[in-house]
């Protein structure tokens, strides 16, 4: 849906699929005949790409910084095999090969690690952080526990940042303006402060106004504000050690994110006047938050990232050098939203979390020069969590949608638009109440007490301590051929706690449906026909009549609770005392190990094929109690494991002006670990066997003194093979995904004019595995029947113009993204969903603007 496909599209991708794909770095006009060499140390060691048996994408700071890419969302339309979704800073997706990893709950485990300068910041309400000031990025693809720890399932992407430098001062400032008032400010300053010591200030500021209109006031959806700080020092007395200690810091506080329903009106909710009638993604959008939630009455984000990393390095020997990686790291996170996607207050909800993490790793490599090389270590890692998702419901508008009658496309029963006064009306509430078969003696009692803010939340803690041990070794009996092994054994421990609780009374929603499960109930027995049967269900015939004159009696919500009048949520039942937490233990332990062989077929060329076993560790599922004062459901689902192959070949060409990269791979997925919407929960499940199968290739070739240009081509076919999901394809996974790109540079006066243009593409994707299929849907409050939730194929076309006048240190640059303005959602579904009110969020329109550089 939701897309324009062209014949430009097909001929580009096509195009580019047989050019193959990218990595390298833009060239300033005349410095050289070759292109850029990338250092990458993504076996934990220095080396050129070309020496690494897997598939890497090794992209330089400058090579970023020249094509515009300013966070993971912009890189990853440029890697092959990656696909990151940045539905917020809050709320990321990162996915490697088919493989989401996007969890936010405290208990969840990631299946892709994100570094930073070797420290993990893979969970992903902390994970999504400005790339500003670095030296590089490494995205390895495939099982890569072994070198990055428990979180590396599929893959890893490693953020390497430019560190202090005791060799000469330097400082660089950046500025920005754009459409949707673009403003963008950056500083680095590097200073030496001694002939062994420096330091080193980088800074980014960022704001943006959303994209989105907001028809009822207030700040336009989708917005971006950012602030980022980083103050790093380098302390090298001697060549053999070096002491680096970096301080990162980055705050998010933009406005809300636009979960916009497509089949309703926007309407100002106290009217019912239509406000637009283009129910599309992109279009203006009135949503309307409640009141009651403490931070929940404005919609938007307040993100706090900030953490401390010590690196050591010192060479004992000419052979041994001993790595230290000593990090602290927190997020504290609150996203206000409106998950009904609709201008009435249906429902609110704030998802919250926190983390705290601690991690120590000390490696020892060894490399005499000879026949043998590797490392051997350990590591500690330590995490508290907790994630909470406080909501509000107006209870009377839930009744009017869970009676399938909002303020919607006119019908036979709403033959008009109708407003939240008319909605909330004891004249709208009674014929809903009789439709549920409530008596008419109790109407009007419990059409008064239905509540305008009920609330209710669900919260569940961590705590996890691993332990890991690892190494590698590669054996080179020849020159030209080498052979590699790694092991890691990590063991955890953790322990969950669950509670969940009703804020203010009891919900009378809540108590309805219990009357309705209980008639339901009695259905049945009055089916059996025994004896006991139909005793049993006159007694539940007598509860259930107590029942309805209970919630219609005034001041039901906070009446005394007792076992003939429970305390009832809606969509969370409470806790043993309201909120009483139970704690539950889980130690999962694992290996994963990789073997990898090597031939360099020349000093610029080499094959390769490697085989590894990855693993996600065994996660504590749990549920909120099926009745009040119930306990909590704890369900272990087993560690997902994953079997590898892959074959491919690196190569510099033609005195190195041509890079050429391609691999093949094939995956065989044990457990695999899914997500299932119960209610407005997310809970891990098993979904049994899964596979992936494809290619990845990349180029870059220096055509002339003049001309770059840059293409990737990905193929991932990824599906289930066994359950209900059989035949689905994985979430947040295209078939097909493609970049092409040139970089070219013409002399003008006093100067040097680069032109780079980019385009990207990518085949249809779904946004859950269960692929809208109504039939995996069949616990949500109202059932979703249509299949929608998806984004057909779609290109992005970009371009960037810099001035870069000779022997100057200023540049300027005018920049454009999506010139096509091409209409895309990013993500569709979400907590509405079970709701009967899937929402849709839009991907960015056309934006442009101006930067101007000065360096020194």
């Amino acid at each position: 849906m939701f897309t324009r496909t062209s014949t430009k599209t097909i001929l580009m991708g096509c195009a580019a699929a047989c050019a193959l794909a990218t990595t390298a770095n833009a060239q300033a006009a005349g410095e050289q005949t070759q292109l850029d060499e990338v250092v990458v140390t993504a076996q934990l060691r220095a080396q050129d790409p070309i020496e690494v048996p897997f598939a890497l994408t090794a992209y330089s700071g400058q090579f970023l910084e020249n094509l515009g890419v300013q966070d993971f969302e912009q890189l990853s339309a440029f890697v092959p095999g990656l696909l990151v979704q940045n539905q917020s800073p809050n709320n990321p997706g990162f996915q490697i090969r088919g493989l989401t990893s996007d969890s936010t709950g405290a208990s969840d485990e990631p299946r892709v690690s994100i570094y930073q300068d070797g420290v993990s910041i893979s969970r992903a309400p902390g994970a999504f952080v400005e790339l500003f000031d670095v030296q590089r990025v490494e995205v390895a693809k495939g099982p890569q526990s072994t070198l990055y720890g428990r979180g590396a399932l599929i893959g890893a992407i490693n953020v390497i940042q430019n560190k202090a430098d005791i060799d000469g001062f330097d400082a660089e400032g950046r500025a920005a303006i754009g459409n949707y008032d673009y403003r963008m400010a950056e500083l680095m300053v590097n200073m030496p402060i001694s002939d062994v010591a420096a330091l080193r200030l980088a800074t980014r500021l960022k704001s943006r106004d959303g994209y989105v209109e907001n028809l009822l006031g207030g700040a336009d959806y989708n917005g971006v504000d950012t602030q980022a700080f980083r103050l790093s020092a380098a302390f090298e007395p001697s060549d053999a050690l070096r002491v680096d200690v970096i301080a990162n810091y980055q705050q998010d506080t933009p406005s809300g994110v636009s979960f916009r329903s497509i089949y309703y009106n926007p309407q100002d909710p106290n009217t019912g006047a239509v406000l637009s009638t283009d129910r599309s993604p992109h279009s203006p959008a009135a949503l309307t938050p409640g009141s009651g939630l403490p931070g929940g009455s404005k919609l938007g984000i307040d993100r706090e990232v900030w953490g401390v990393t010590g690196l050591v390095r010192y060479d004992l020997s000419d052979s041994l050098t001993l790595n230290s990686v000593t990090a602290y790291r927190t997020f504290d996170t609150a996203e206000s939203f409106d998950p009904d996607g609709i201008s009435l207050p249906i429902l609110t909800g704030i998802g919250i979390s926190n983390g705290e993490q601690w991690s120590q790793e000390l490696r020892l490599n060894f490399d005499n020069g000879g026949a043998w090389s590797g490392f051997v270590g350990g590591s500690y890692f330590r995490e508290e969590n907790d994630s909470s998702s406080p909501i509000e419901i107006d209870e009377r508008l839930a009744l009017a949608q869970l009676a399938g009658v909002l303020d919607g496309t006119p019908t036979a029963v709403l033959p008009t638009f109708l407003p939240r006064p008319v909605l909330t009306s004891q004249a709208f509430l009674q014929p809903l109440l009789a439709g549920l078969g409530v008596p008419a003696a109790a109407r009007a009692g419990i059409a008064n007490n239905l509540k305008a803010n009920h609330q209710e939340t669900a919260a569940t803690r961590t705590e996890l301590e691993s332990f890991d041990v690892f190494g590698d070794l590669t054996w080179k009996p020849t020159d030209r051929l080498e052979f590699a092994a790694g092991i890691r054994y990590t063991s955890d421990s953790k322990t969950t706690e669950f509670g969940s609780s009703v804020l203010n009374g009891r919900s009378i929603a809540g108590g309805l449906l219990a009357v309705q499960q209980v008639q339901g109930q009695i259905n049945q027995l009055i089916a059996v026909g025994t004896p006991a049967a139909l005793a049993q269900a006159a007694a539940l015939g007598a509860f259930a009549t107590g029942l309805v004159t209970q919630l219609a009696t005034p001041g039901a919500a906070t009446a005394p609770v007792s076992a003939a009048f429970p305390l009832f949520g809606l969509t969370f039942q409470p806790t043993a005392g309201n909120g009483g937490t139970t704690a539950r233990d889980l130690n999962d332990d694992g290996l994963t190990y990789r073997l990898t062989g090597r031939y360099a077929v020349s000093d610029d060329a080499s094959v390769y094929a490697t085989y590894a076993r990855g693993r996600r560790p065994a996660v504590l599922a749990v549920t909120v109690p099926a009745t009040p004062f119930g306990a909590p459901v704890f369900t272990e689902v087993p560690a997902e494991t994953v079997n590898s192959y892959e074959v491919g070949f690196k190569s510099a060409l033609m005195d190195r002006r041509l890079r050429l990269d391609g691999a093949v791979y094939a995956y065989q997925y044990d457990n695999f670990q899914t997500t299932e919407q119960v209610g407005t929960q997310f809970i891990t499940t098993n979904a049994g066997e899964a596979e992936a199968y494809g290619f990845e290739g990349q180029v870059n070739y220096m055509a002339a003194d003049w001309l770059d240009v840059f293409a990737t081509y990905g193929f991932n076919r990824a599906r289930f093979t066994t359950g209900a999901r059989d035949g689905n394809r994985f979430r947040l996974s295209p078939d097909h995904r493609v970049s092409v790109g040139a970089l070219a540079r013409f002399p003008v006066a006093a100067g040097a004019l680069e032109v780079q243009p980019t385009y990207s593409w990518q085949s249809k994707v779904f946004f859950d595995d269960n692929n809208d299929r109504s039939d995996l849907q069949r616990t949500a409050f109202v059932p979703d029947t249509l299949v929608d939730e998806f984004q057909n194929s779609y290109g992005l076309l970009n371009l960037r113009i810099r001035y870069v006048p000779t022997d100057a240190n200023w540049s300027v640059e005018a920049f454009g993204d999506n010139l096509t303005d091409e209409t895309f959602i990013k993500d569709a579904g979400n907590t509405g969903d079970s709701l009967g009110l899937p929402t849709f969020i839009a991907g960015q329109p056309r934006t442009y603007g101006a930067m101007l550089t000065i360096r020194y």
